[in-house]
């Protein structure tokens, strides 16, 4: 069933991330900032393609200009993309959530094909948890999430390793929801 109450804002900045290119482009500005140019490069665009996303992703919010610097009577602008502040709502329409899902799916695949010999986690679950022990996972891959963005350093840093962590984590129908079920992150409680 649609959830047709989301923030206007908050759809077009979840279809606007459901891109496998911007989702490249949004974890490649996590250790970074970087132009249009240094993006292209990255990843193997075209610099108006780079440029495209960039603004696409700017113009919703996910992006921030970090800084700016004169180049050839031009001006680059250096993006950032900052995954610890404050998490928009995810009620959205489930058409808009699927489309999201289906452009990280892709994304993992990519990874999965560079994925090297090594340790790692997968995990896929549906099942009745309660909803203190839901909660707790929750805070727990919220955690671990924030821990990975802050620690994300430039590629190809020394000492680092090349990882890939996607999480996906939300409650089906059947049991509790609404405010029975409804999460708050641990920091944000305290």
């Amino acid at each position: 069933m649609a959830d047709d109450t989301s923030d206007p804002g908050d759809v077009a900045r979840l279809r606007a991330t459901a891109h496998p290119v911007r989702l490249r482009i949004m974890s490649l500005l996590t250790a970074e900032a970087m132009s249009a140019a240094e993006v292209a490069r990255s990843l193997g665009i075209t610099h108006a393609n780079a440029s495209y996303h960039l603004r696409q992703l700017h113009d919703i919010g996910e992006l921030v200009v970090e800084s700016e610097e004169k180049i050839r009577g031009g001006v680059a602008k250096r993006y950032r993309y900052d995954a610890t502040r404050e998490v928009a709502d995810r009620s959205h329409a489930i058409d808009d959530r699927i489309a999201y899902a289906r452009a990280n799916a892709v994304e993992v695949e990519r990874r999965l094909r560079d994925a090297a010999r090594g340790s790692g986690s997968s995990s896929d679950l549906e099942a009745w948890v309660p909803v203190e022990a839901w909660h707790r996972a929750l805070d727990l891959l919220h955690e671990a999430s924030h821990l990975l963005h802050a620690a994300a350093l430039p590629a190809g840093t020394p000492d680092t390793v090349h990882i890939s962590a996607t999480t996906n984590a939300f409650t089906m129908e059947g049991g509790l929801t609404g405010d029975a079920a409804r999460w708050i992150p641990a920091e944000v409680a305290r």
